[in-house]
């Protein structure tokens, strides 16, 4: 039976059947209980209430080649009535806000791997990534106001841009922690909240652009591991050789610490190179550090590899940014606000189909990294009209039959220099004056004027 909200359109008892499968990866509850600590919930029956709005900004990034009219058509696809007015979408996503999309990130994102799960643990530990990036949002004066623009000695960037770092597991492609700030803030500055995610037996793993004394310190009060690449200046001085090669040394905040030898670190250090003429960096010496300080826990001939798998983190923003959205823009709000609760709705997108991928390669017995997002994106959007149809552990069997046959080729051993192949364009550029143009004044078939 239909209920009538204001204004006499009825509302289904079952408001969006279309994603009933994703239930079970976002259960209805859990939403439910977000909207009413977030005080988004109301006795007030509206057309687009809060819970199907949250639905709709995920589906947005799951549907990101449709205008956001036709992506509310998809999880109502049994509605007669026309779809509601984009001014009617934009005022439903400013009363949600960012608060719950935020909470339902924290309450839904955490480290996937079991250990059923093929490639996600080395020796009992989980490895963790911390990167990060960016993503273009719409040219708006309060997008650019709030975000800023990316600059070089010639000009501003074309478009405002907001900065991302994420806490990822390599193993699975899940991002389990989310900063987002503003273009202004380094990626360094932005990682003091994400180790509050980690726990005993994961082994952190980032690059030597993230190293810091306190980022080291906030790792090892939430006892877990650490091992990362530190910069070439880097003074740590050698304690006792170990039988592998690597050796013991210890960690300052600053050079009167050292002096006095005060608050100092133990930690492990494993220099190496490589010797292939054809990789860039060949016979260039790399320092990695860490407090795993038994050698036969972590081997120094392993722990390069090991580290290596940081580049898979690399990966998973690629999924997000070039494979997940399929726009030119990633963002389609022109405000702050709603450019970050679509960044909270990317991320959870990129989670869903993440979690259909590791779930359907721990029944096959695969690495969750050997199939395709891509093809698994196609299924899961292609099968999402078929969940009200069928009981819902009976679709999901499906659907991760069908996903799990979305294997990937063998990886190629391959490298690609860091270079862009547009760097200069032959049209001028667009400039402040160009923004608001003069209009027309009259038709264009009144404006034609034949010419003798």
């Amino acid at each position: 039976m239909d209920r009538a909200p204001q204004g006499g359109v009825p509302v289904s008892q079952d408001p969006l059947p279309f994603v009933r499968g994703l239930f079970q990866l976002i259960p209805e509850q859990r939403l439910a209980a977000i909207l009413t600590r977030t005080a988004r919930s109301s006795g007030r029956r509206r057309r687009l209430p809060a819970d199907s709005v949250i639905w709709l900004v995920i589906a947005m990034a799951l549907f990101a080649a449709d205008s956001i009219p036709k992506v509310w058509r998809r999880l109502h696809p049994t509605r007669d009535e026309p779809e509601p007015t984009d001014s009617a979408f934009a005022r439903a996503r400013q009363r949600l806000g960012v608060a719950p999309l935020r909470r339902l990130f924290l309450e839904t994102a955490r480290p996937m791997a079991t250990h059923q799960t093929v490639g996600a643990f080395y020796r009992g530990w989980r490895p963790m990534g911390l990167d990060g990036s960016t993503l273009d949002s719409p040219d708006t004066p309060a997008n650019a106001q709030a975000f800023g623009r990316p600059t070089t000695g010639r000009a501003q960037g074309a478009f405002p841009q907001v900065r991302l770092l994420a806490l990822c597991e390599p193993g699975t492609h899940a991002v389990c922690a989310l900063a987002v700030k503003p273009l202004c803030h380094g990626e360094p500055s932005m990682a003091a909240p994400l180790p509050d995610r980690l726990g005993p037996g994961m082994l952190l793993i980032w690059d030597r652009g993230f190293f810091s004394y306190e980022l080291i310190s906030a790792v090892v009060r939430r006892g877990a591991h650490r091992l990362a690449r530190v910069k070439s200046n880097t003074v740590l001085r050698p304690i006792r050789r170990l039988d592998d090669g690597s050796y013991l040394a210890k960690l300052y905040p600053g050079e009167a610490d050292r002096r006095r030898d005060t608050r100092g670190l133990l930690v492990r250090v494993i220099e190496y190179t490589h010797d292939d003429p054809n990789r860039p960096g060949a016979g260039e010496r790399h320092r990695l550090i860490t407090d795993v300080t038994n050698p036969e826990d972590l081997p120094a001939h392993a722990a390069p590899l090991v580290y290596h798998e940081r580049w898979e983190e690399e990966l998973a923003l690629d999924e997000i940014k070039a494979h997940l959205s399929a726009r030119a823009l990633p963002i389609r709000s022109k405000t702050p606000a709603g450019v970050v609760q679509e960044v909270y709705g990317l991320i959870l997108a990129h989670y869903v189909v993440r979690r259909v991928m590791h779930d359907a390669a721990v029944v096959a017995g695969r690495d969750p990294d050997r199939l395709s997002f891509l093809d698994s994106l196609r299924v899961l959007q292609c099968q999402l009209p078929e969940s009200p149809e069928v009981a819902t552990e009976t679709w999901y069997r499906r659907l991760l039959a069908e996903v799990r046959q979305q294997k990937l080729r063998p990886r190629r051993d391959r490298w690609y220099p860091r270079v862009i192949k547009r760097k200069m364009s032959n049209w001028m550029k667009k400039r402040p004056e160009h923004r608001r143009p003069p209009q027309p004044t009259k038709p264009f078939r009144e404006a034609v004027v034949l010419l003798n």
